[in-house]
């Protein structure tokens, strides 16, 4: 429990097997539940992941999307806290956003990964694809949205109701932010946090899954 809060951190995982245990040895004692989905992985990820106490939920159609969505119907804390499962987002992170979460009073926060300062964290074209599909997004919506593709979000429960959510794929990401600043009832704000560099191997296809996103951003102001 946090300030009497029951937290549940989802994670998504694709053979992420040493960067889970990392983040699992870490993970602070005030997280109630945490949730590993496994994406149909081929090493020991949902092996280390139970060892070390985590609820491990097995969804092998792949996707981003999916798996969260999957993850999202099994969590039953107040407040959601959502990271990849490659080490990439800091776990220290969480009482900082936490704190920020309550103090502002907000029902869906977005952990910024910019501005950047471990140049080893994100490439150039990664960084400038993400600055684009964010000001993309931004225009769309009439919202400034500083980092419309970062996966660590700290949000109520609750809200989930409310939402249509649609991708399965990486697009998921910035569905659930235009979700939340489209509802009058939900309370969006975003900080900064310190974006690291991942453990193994990346799953993201730039061109693929940029372009993509940057079509359904338009297909989903106008449809």
């Amino acid at each position: 429990m946090y300030k009497g809060q029951k937290i549940t951190v989802i994670m998504p995982c694709l053979n992420e097997e040493q960067a889970i245990e990392l983040l699992l040895r870490q993970m602070p004692d005030y997280v109630d539940e945490t949730i590993v989905v496994d994406n149909g992985s081929t090493d020991r990820t949902s092996e280390v992941a139970r060892s070390l106490g985590a609820l491990v939920i097995r969804e092998d159609v792949r996707g981003y999307g999916r798996a969260y969505k999957t993850g999202f119907a099994s969590a039953t804390g107040d407040i959601i806290v959502t990271l990849d499962g490659d080490h990439s987002y800091p776990l220290d992170a969480i009482s900082y956003l936490l704190e920020a979460f309550l103090h502002l009073n907000v029902d869906f926060l977005n952990a910024s990964r910019l501005p950047q300062s471990d140049p080893k964290a994100m490439s150039f074209i990664n960084k400038l694809g993400g600055v684009v599909l964010s000001l993309v997004m931004s225009m769309l919506y009439f919202r400034w949205v500083r980092d419309s593709q970062s996966g660590m979000w700290v949000f109520r429960r609750s809200i989930l109701s409310g939402f249509k959510l649609t991708s399965d794929g990486m697009a998921f990401s910035e569905e659930i932010k235009i979700e939340a600043l489209k509802s009058s009832r939900v309370r969006f704000a975003e900080i900064s946090i310190q974006y690291t560099s991942r453990l193994g191997e990346s799953k993201l296809n730039l061109w693929r899954d940029g372009f993509y996103n940057l079509w359904f951003l338009v297909k989903k102001r106008f449809t």
